[in-house]
């Protein structure tokens, strides 16, 4: 006796057992899954963020103060270029649906037109992003490290941040950094600051202008609690070294756990707009040649587009973690 198999037309959803589920092709199903898969993997990094912003909420660096920068404009801007990056990537969104939509009616023209300034407009975010990682690495001000690792930064009058160059002293027996060819046989160090501990405490003392404050953030006025100068002066003879700018061991703006989330989050979604770059260029040059148009649909297209919502719609959680809150 053999078994009866329902066959049902294709394209029907589930009908009889169905070979297209909800009406999708298997490489759209999968795009589907993966996307899942990834979807997941991102809310437990981003959970892990938010427990550790919570559990040193009152300590946590404040996103206004650390991204200022713009390129080749000087002064305090907070949060405008971040702005514009997420601008960039929102509207490389839209070209993209407009090159599925054109896609869907064989317009090869315009299927090229959108995705090139998908591409572009992805390139222009990742360069941004690169530029932003190469600025938190460099620091804007610099600060003093601490006995217990905090971190202690300087302020004006007005309460502004100052820079340790502005009111540190100046000394012409400055240490020479050491190399392989230089100092310890086989071993190196990073660059080093560009002015001393010594320096600091020299110019601080010359400068009764300048205050101190410290990590501990007033959740009222959420700005950082700035000390009486004998109380600068006790943090200053407990203070180990200068630190400049932000990596894995040490952040100037605050904890270095805001570091560390930082440059693992947002590469981690840095090479995932990297990898829908290169595989958009890949679509993009298949479209050129007229692949999809002989094949008689743009389905290719459209999974690629899958993805890049996604990406772009897992950035706009990132701009919120990072940025906003």
């Amino acid at each position: 006796m053999e078994a009866t198999i329902a066959d049902s037309p294709k394209g029907q959803t589930w009908s009889g057992g169905g070979n297209q589920p909800f009406g999708s092709s298997y490489g759209k199903m999968m795009m589907w899954f993966f996307i899942m898969s990834d979807a997941l993997t991102f809310s437990g990094f981003l959970g892990a963020y938010g427990l550790m912003r919570f559990k040193f909420l009152e300590s946590w660096p404040i996103a206004d103060e650390v991204f200022t920068h713009i390129p080749f404009i000087h002064g305090v801007y907070p949060m405008y270029y971040v702005a514009f990056m997420t601008f960039v990537l929102i509207f490389s969104s839209v070209t993209m649906v407009l090159a599925v939509d054109a896609g869907k009616q064989m317009k090869q023209g315009k299927v090229i037109l959108y995705m090139g300034l998908t591409i572009i407009g992805g390139l222009i975010f990742l360069g941004s992003q690169a530029w932003e990682w190469k600025t938190f690495i460099k620091g804007s001000y610099g600060a003093v490290k601490l006995n217990d690792g905090k971190i202690i930064q300087f302020v004006d009058q007005t309460g502004h941040q100052v820079s340790l160059e502005s009111f540190a002293t100046t000394t012409t027996n400055e240490r020479i950094r050491h190399t392989k060819s230089n100092g310890i046989w086989g071993m190196s160090e990073a660059s080093l600051p560009s002015v001393t501990l010594e320096q600091v405490k020299e110019g601080f003392a010359k400068h009764p202008e300048i205050s101190v404050r410290t990590e501990l953030i007033n959740l009222n006025t959420k700005e950082k609690t700035i000390v009486s100068r004998d109380e600068a002066n006790k943090f200053l003879s407990n203070s180990t070294k200068v630190v400049q700018g932000a990596n894995l061991k040490e952040n100037e703006y605050g904890k270095t756990l805001f570091a560390d989330f930082f440059f693992f989050i947002t590469g981690f979604h840095g090479f995932h707009v990297l990898s829908g770059i290169l595989i958009n260029i890949i679509i993009f040059f298949n479209v050129i040649i007229g692949t999809y148009q002989r094949r008689g649909h743009y389905e290719m297209v459209e999974k690629v587009g899958l993805y890049w919502h996604f990406v772009d719609l897992v950035w706009v959680f990132v701009f919120t973690f990072f940025y906003l809150i």
